[in-house]
């Protein structure tokens, strides 16, 4: 069994310019340790010399056990338990038996990745929510924690995720041949937060993301967190100005194509009804939280498109539960997902470049 490695910094002290006790560092360079040690009363015991404790053991005895042992070949319960005992300390000694440089002290062992129970063929594992579940902590997400358990239990979920995204990206570019082959380091997100503006200063994500599209990153979301909150999605996520009054203009203009795909029963089944909730929570398109209250500037409130209108984000999405992410089929139930989502992201797509038919601008003074 390979011996837990050691994590190693240096002390306040020793980053201080900190200097210990002259006269204790003096006592342990003496070179009085090199001496015999003395006896009572100052004098040096004679070499060879036997302590007052120390006791003679007859012949008869020590020649009696020798044979007994020789006849029997075992030993005692009691000498195997201090014998397993002594091994114990001996092997945590090896451990811990490493050169410190002044200043320097053990602040922890790095935790080492399982060596069994990961993911093949691009399956998500139980170790990998198991990590980010941790993360949920506030104790484990600091960079000290994080420090230790990055390598290698961190690299190993990471490891496993970039060939989940590897399989993924290959089949979603067999669904849908716009979105290009891109490798998983240029398609998943950094695991770090940003914290410049927040206000929460928590350094890490409690989740494993990419995202991808015909232009790169901008398209279909795939997230993963632990606790039945992974999420496929796709859409328009909070589009620039002039983006969003282009989608606008052609959904002034002619919204059958996207309301027939919104309408579609594939797509109701896993996105939900294509009107606003009741009580105002997502479904389909409707419900997000940068929703406008009232027609944006210049639209009747009245428009029988003002539902789409006062979109701000046209994103869909679809949550799965722990189980079906550890499953052997989950890539094949996205698969089922994404070409649904296929029409959903060429119309969009078509919306943002293409021009509104009648070469009219619409609305282009619209809020955004």
């Amino acid at each position: 069994m390979p011996s837990p490695r050691l994590h190693v910094q240096e002390t306040n002290e020793a980053r201080s310019g900190y200097e210990s006790d002259v006269s204790s560092k003096t006592s342990l360079d003496s070179d009085a340790l090199d001496d015999e040690p003395t006896c009572k009363g100052g004098k040096k015991r004679p070499r060879g010399a036997t302590s007052k404790s120390t006791k003679a053991v007859p012949k008869e005895i020590a020649s009696t056990s020798s044979r007994g042992k020789r006849k029997g070949g075992h030993s005692s319960p009691a000498k195997k338990k201090r014998k397993a005992r002594a091994e114990d300390d001996a092997e945590a000694e090896d451990v811990t038996d490493i050169d410190l440089k002044d200043g320097q002290e053990v602040v922890g062992k790095v935790v080492q990745a399982p060596q069994t129970g990961w993911g093949s063929n691009g399956q998500i594992s139980q170790h990998t929510l198991d990590f980010l579940a941790q993360l949920r902590n506030p104790s484990c997400n600091e960079r000290g924690w994080f420090k230790l358990h990055a390598e290698p239990v961190y690299r190993r979920c990471e490891k496993e995720f970039k060939e989940f995204i590897e399989a993924f990206s290959e089949m979603l570019v067999s669904v849908d041949p716009q979105i290009p082959p891109l490798p998983p380091k240029d398609v998943i997100h950094r695991i770090y937060r940003d914290i410049r503006f927040s206000n929460d200063k928590t350094p890490y994500k409690t989740g494993l993301s990419a995202s991808f599209s015909r232009s790169g990153r901008k398209g279909i979301f795939a997230f993963f967190k632990p606790g039945d909150e992974s999420i496929i999605a796709a859409g328009a996520w909070c589009p620039g100005k002039d983006e969003l009054s282009t989608i606008r203009n052609h959904i002034l203009h002619s919204p059958d194509r996207l309301r027939e795909i919104l309408s579609n029963p594939e797509f109701v089944a896993n996105f939900g009804e294509p009107r606003p909730h009741p009580d105002g929570k997502r479904q389909s398109v409707f419900g997000h939280e940068d929703e406008l209250k009232t027609a944006p500037k210049g639209v009747n409130k009245h428009h029988k498109d003002i539902d789409l209108l006062k979109c701000r984000s046209l994103a869909v999405s679809r949550t799965f539960t722990d189980e079906q992410v550890l499953s052997s089929g989950f890539i094949e139930q996205l698969k089922s997902v994404v070409r649904v989502l296929r029409p959903f992201v060429h119309c969009l797509n078509d919306m943002i470049t293409l021009p509104v038919d009648g070469g009219s601008d619409g609305d282009g003074d619209q809020n955004d």
